[in-house]
């Protein structure tokens, strides 16, 4: 009996114990994981529930977190160009004036030659060594250096230029090298895109933006104009450089920018792939680009001949040069111009880069309104000769200065 009553009042604890555990249990009131608890500072007052679910969700299609595979896939063929050219000194401008002569008694100090260098981009195109640039960038060089990702340097040598779309070609001789391919069609406004150049000598950079709009031409930049136009961050020395898609493609080469201080201001122009490739092939074919002309200045139309109704479709022609090709085929100043071999004129930049494509010595179709009545000639082709004027705020990428 004495034993029986030693161990009641534990037994009556360990009761006590478990009932109020369970009462516990019962009462507590759980927190969605979605809101938790506000944190309390030390001052009392509490402090904002942090956000736990993520602004992006990984799985939704479409969502990239990052962009490393294909600057991975694209960056080792993209290169830095390095150029020199050569500053004659010119001392001729004072050997006849005798008053300098007069103060260096009658001995002319000598006037030492100098260097300028310059920085630019090239893409690696073909495996045996072939790179396309900007025209600009090589256009004056005397000695161009080519740099590789991967630390190696040669000299390269220029295959051929097309200072009409402001690309050239250039080729080194070096083994093992890694290739960008073309993506020629497919590209749409709102796509990512990434940037990968020298920017002002600091080293390979990528940036990154995307497409603001296609097509884009009648900037007085280049001849020919059909430009991707892009807001990643492209600056002195990207010239020559990739503008690549998210899957690592080539789909243009930059080369201009628009800016009246010489930076970016987010609005960059890169040529796109189609035509980087039939200039490449073209100047491996034949050394330059041959393209076909007409010797036509061209104005967009505006309104009618009774200035009563606008005109959106076809180019007008400003005037046809002497004995040109629309000369001697009857195309005269005021035609409009609506169709060439049934493809129809949209703008003057649709005209040229069409006509552009047609063999010298070639037949084509015009169909024009003359007076308000149509007029169909046939014009047989010219050879377009290169040229590159350029007086626009739409600058070509100057080369970074080393």
């Amino acid at each position: 009996m004495r034993k029986a009553l030693t161990w009641l009042p534990w037994g009556l604890l360990v009761v006590v114990i478990i009932g109020f555990l369970v009462w516990n249990r019962f009462q507590t009131v759980e927190v969605p994981a979605t809101q938790p608890a506000a944190p309390v500072a030390s001052d009392g007052i509490k402090m904002p529930a942090e956000r736990v679910e993520p602004l992006v969700n990984p799985s939704q299609s479409g969502s990239i977190n990052s962009y490393s595979t294909a600057v991975k896939v694209a960056a080792p063929a993209v290169v830095n160009i390095f150029t020199t050219q050569n500053v004659k000194a010119n001392n001729q401008v004072f050997v006849n004036d005798p008053m300098f002569k007069e103060f260096f008694n009658n001995q002319l100090p000598e006037l030492k030659n100098k260097k300028e260098n310059n920085l630019g981009s090239g893409v690696i195109v073909r495996a045996d060594g072939y790179i396309l640039t900007n025209n600009h960038v090589i256009s004056q060089a005397d000695q161009i250096i080519v740099g590789l990702k991967d630390g190696r340097r040669a000299l390269a040598e220029v295959v051929g230029t097309d200072p009409d779309t402001d690309l050239a070609v250039i080729k080194i001789n070096l083994d093992h090298l890694p290739v960008l391919p073309f993506k020629l069609s497919g590209n749409e406004v709102g796509d990512i895109v990434l940037a990968i150049g020298n920017p002002f000598g600091v080293g390979q950079t990528v940036t990154q933006g995307i497409i603001s709009a296609l097509g884009r031409s009648d900037l007085g930049i280049n001849t020919y104009e059909d430009f991707i136009q892009t807001d990643a961050a492209i600056n002195p020395g990207n010239s020559g450089g990739a503008l690549i898609d998210v899957a690592g493609n080539l789909i243009g080469v930059n080369t201009a920018i628009f800016s009246q201080s010489g930076g970016s201001l987010g609005i960059g122009f890169a040529i796109p792939a189609k035509i980087c490739q039939h200039v490449f092939n073209s100047i491996l074919k034949d050394g330059r680009v041959v393209r076909g002309w007409l010797g036509l200045s061209l104005v967009p139309p505006t309104y009618n001949e009774d200035m009563t109704q606008r005109i959106t479709d076809g180019v007008v022609v400003a005037k046809t040069l002497n004995n040109g090709p629309a000369m001697k085929a009857g195309i005269r100043a005021g035609d409009r111009i609506v169709k060439i071999n049934n493809f129809t004129i949209h703008s003057a930049a649709h005209l040229i880069n069409y006509v552009a494509l047609q063999a010298p010595g070639n037949l084509v179709k015009v169909n024009l309104m003359r007076d308000n009545q149509p007029v169909e000639l046939e014009v047989e082709v010219g050879e377009r000769q290169q040229k590159r004027e350029s007086t626009s705020e739409y600058i070509p990428l100057p080369r970074s200065p080393r």
